[in-house]
């Protein structure tokens, strides 16, 4: 995930629709961890296949389609009834960089989410494909209907998603040396989409916003992990401190297992302590990683709400790296070489909070 791609063959290795049994060492060669990645397929593979068996077992008990149709049904039916006189709302943010992402909500025969107005193209990874934008107003909605239910394309029956070409809509080609990089869109620029969903529904105050990206190896090896923070508030209830947020769902490498497989120590892990936004609720807080490298390797991180707080009041991140018996601020987006003893702290953003 090279934080500073500006094309999509920037970005590792673009794999073509391949059929799996087409697949031979060729294909695994590119990859500096062969091993792993065929590893890592396998498993995928064997995933499927037990959900294959399941579902033809599931197929002789009854009428499936019958039953997934009215499982869709339903989806469809709340939401409507969900949305029913919903008042035009609108919202607003920006990237750290200044891109702007906004959209407007409206409710007619269908309810309108119309991202229009939206940053253009972005020179850097931040772009997100439409993909990504149907996704996080998906689980926007999901938040917004208060009652159980099967979360499917149900959901989006009655909704017209609205873009135009730019950073929610990249013009994608067939060339990775001319396909915008996007990356970034799917990790952090999907967080700030889920931001202005939410602050325009009325849900809730901004989480953190972000899904702080931290990679280091070197040619033997290499680490990638997301990082929790502060969960925004809302109207009854404290945010969650040092926990994932929206669009980001994986668990952080164990300390233990992290120091066992990779040459680094784990300096301080722990809460952030008053990063979340004070008010009658109050966000969450983020939290703090400090990692010390044992060997030369190249450190990358691909983070936002560095400068543009988390609202109304989170506190927004920051990361630095010690090295030469002093610590330095590094920018959101970097890529760093270390050297054994230097050490890199990333501090998450705090959620806001709610009054």
């Amino acid at each position: 995930m090279p934080p500073d791609a500006r094309c999509l063959a920037e970005e590792g290795i673009v794999i073509p629709p391949t059929l799996y049994s087409e697949i031979g060492e060729g294909f695994f060669a590119q990859s500096r961890m062969p091993r792993d990645n065929e590893a890592d397929l396998a498993a995928q593979v064997s995933a499927n296949q037990f959900g294959v068996k399941a579902m033809q077992k599931l197929a002789l008990s009854g009428n499936i389609p019958g039953y997934m149709n009215a499982l869709y049904e339903r989806s469809a039916a709340i939401l409507r009834q969900s949305v029913a006189g919903l008042e035009k709302c609108s919202a607003e943010d920006q990237l750290d960089d200044g891109s702007v992402i906004k959209v407007e909500i409206s409710s007619g025969e269908k309810l309108t989410v119309d991202f229009r107005g939206s940053a253009s193209t972005h020179p850097g990874n931040l772009n997100a494909t439409p993909a990504i934008v149907r996704s996080a107003v998906l689980y926007a909605l999901r938040l917004w209907v208060g009652d159980d239910l099967p979360l499917n394309e149900g959901l989006l029956e009655s909704v017209d998603i609205i873009t135009e070409e730019g950073i929610l809509n990249p013009p994608l080609t067939s060339d990775p040396e001319s396909c915008p990089a996007v990356v970034g869109g799917n990790v952090e620029t999907s967080q700030r989409i889920v931001d202005v969903l939410l602050s325009a529904l009325g849900i809730q105050s901004n989480g953190q916003g972000t899904m702080n990206n931290f990679l280091f190896g070197n040619e033997r090896f290499g680490f990638y992990e997301t990082m929790g923070g502060g969960a925004g508030a809302g109207p009854g209830w404290d945010g969650r401190s040092a926990c994932h947020v929206h669009m980001s769902n994986t668990a952080i490498t164990d300390v233990e297992i992290l120091e066992e497989r990779y040459p680094v120590r784990v300096r301080e892990f722990g809460i952030r302590k008053n990063s979340g936004g004070g008010g009658t609720w109050r966000g969450g807080d983020g939290l703090i990683r400090e990692i010390e490298f044992l060997e030369k390797m190249t450190v990358s991180l691909l983070t936002q709400r560095r400068t543009k707080k988390p609202r109304p009041n989170g506190q927004s991140g920051r990361q630095m790296i010690f090295r030469n018996g002093r610590w330095d601020v590094l920018q959101g987006v970097c890529s760093v070489e270390v050297e054994p003893g230097d050490r890199i702290r990333i501090e998450t953003p705090g959620g806001g909070g709610w009054s």
